[in-house]
């Protein structure tokens, strides 16, 4: 079995698996980082999105092969309890989650937008969140949540 190396969450990570097994798998499979979600399993629901760079990639149809050297970043990366990323604290200040499957995707989304675009405009959110598709009807609170959450990052 080949090994393949990256790095996940700012970690080195090294994993023998069949290289064309999904990024998604392997993630909750063989590592047990769960926060990225199976949903569709055809990259069209936003569920398994993890950032690698500074793009949100669905990581149910990403082979693992192609993240070999690469930064991924999973919603376990973005904060923690004791130190949550300024998404996760608006997300939880605007109530912009019900039921929670959706929201590490759309979270990752917001995330990729934030690191290309530190101050966007409430079209540019809607823009970059329209790929998660979420059925809770949270999404003008998920709007307002990435917009407090960019201004906390700009004001620093």
């Amino acid at each position: 079995m080949p090994s393949i190396r990256f790095r996940l969450n700012g970690v080195d990570t090294n994993v023998d698996a069949d290289p064309d097994r999904s990024l998604l798998d392997v993630l909750r499979g063989s590592l047990a980082v769960t926060g990225a979600h199976f949903g569709c399993g055809a990259g069209e629901c936003g569920a398994c999105n993890v950032l690698i760079g500074d793009r949100a990639i669905a990581s149910c149809d990403t082979p693992l092969w192609s993240v070999a050297g690469k930064d991924v970043t999973t919603l376990e990366g973005l904060g923690t309890a004791k130190r949550p990323h300024p998404l996760q604290r608006a997300f939880i200040a605007e109530q912009a989650l019900q039921c929670g499957y959706c929201v590490s995707g759309i979270l990752i989304s917001a995330a990729a937008l934030l690191k290309r675009n530190p101050s966007p405009s409430s079209s540019e959110v809607k823009e970059a969140l329209d790929g998660n598709l979420c059925r809770c009807g949270s999404h003008n609170r998920m709007v307002r949540a990435v917009l407090r959450a960019a201004a906390e990052m700009a004001a620093g």
